[in-house]
């Protein structure tokens, strides 16, 4: 296998193929409260990457990405035999010049935001409307970019913050962009009775294209609700890590490591909520994706 190191995370591990070309390892490693957790999640990898795989050619005639195949014949025709366990954990992408935000829409007020909202009244820094419970929606979807920091927190900005980070012309592409695909997965979501609350996007330049990159509306990236179960000022059941935290809180951990060992329940319905997700946003089977069936 011809692939050198390059970056391993919390969850994903990253490798160069090539000049032009980066394999993305999505594992099955589960991090709370910034803290990676002993137990893995089963198929949790295969969910991300396959997600990100549909999400990414139903968006195509809008914008394009830097995956090139999730396919694993593919990646050993440039990369020779990979392990067995990679079938549908891995991607192959082109390399992009990263935009260095954390690109994030939100259209309904939750987490962070609400926070920030009910101490404040602003969401990331911005005077919103009074009188918005948890999980209203706002009257159009917010850009809220972060900053990225490979330790630590993001540190979340204001646009104009943002702009001057990045530029103004990038900014408002990055902006622009992130909008319009957010708009076009909720409409898309809202027909299954799901709700998009708010999500993340990475964005790169490819030969002087703006490019979605890493992950696209998956459980880790994203709040996604049954809109069936969403009551203003309640926290609606969401398709994520969210037991984990929950067990985690109940434990009196303190959030420092080493966690504590997680029961197999807990982790069986994380396990579950990821695979729910799969096919309630794709209408297929998660075995039907690479590496299913083994």
């Amino acid at each position: 296998m011809n692939l050198t190191p390059i970056y391993s995370g919390k969850v994903r591990d990253l490798y160069r193929a090539d000049s032009d070309h980066l394999v993305l390892v999505a594992s099955d490693r589960l991090s709370a409260f910034d803290v990676v957790m002993a137990e893995p999640v089963p198929d949790k990898g295969r969910v991300l990457t396959a997600l990100t795989h549909f999400w990414v050619n139903e968006l195509a005639p809008f914008v394009s990405s830097s995956l090139v195949s999730c396919d694993p014949r593919v990646i050993a025709e440039h990369v020779g035999d990979i392990p067995g366990d990679w079938a549908g954990r891995a991607t192959l992408s082109r390399e992009a010049t990263m935009v260095p935000l954390e690109c994030i829409v939100r259209g309904r007020l939750a987490g962070q935001a609400y926070e920030e909202y009910r101490e404040r009244g602003t969401v990331h820094g911005e005077v919103v409307p009074p009188g918005l419970r948890l999980t209203d929606p706002f009257e159009e979807p917010r850009f809220t970019p972060s900053t990225k920091s490979d330790a630590g927190h993001d540190l979340n900005i204001s646009s104009s913050e943002a702009a001057a980070l990045v530029g103004d012309e990038t900014f408002e592409r990055c902006r622009d962009t992130c909008l319009e695909v957010f708009r076009r997965a909720s409409d898309r979501l809202a027909e299954h009775g799901l709700v998009l609350a708010d999500t993340k996007f990475e964005l790169g330049w490819v030969d002087g294209e703006l490019v979605l990159c890493d992950e696209v509306i998956t459980p880790d990236s994203s709040r996604l609700w049954p809109a069936d179960q969403v009551r203003p000022g309640e926290v609606p059941p969401s398709f994520d890590k969210q037991p984990f935290r929950d067990w985690l809180d109940a434990s009196g951990w303190n959030r420092t490591p080493p966690p504590p060992p997680v029961p197999a329940g807990v982790i069986d319905i994380t396990a579950q909520r990821y695979r729910e997700a799969y096919r309630l946003v794709t209408g297929a089977s998660l075995e039907d994706w690479y590496g299913g069936g083994e």
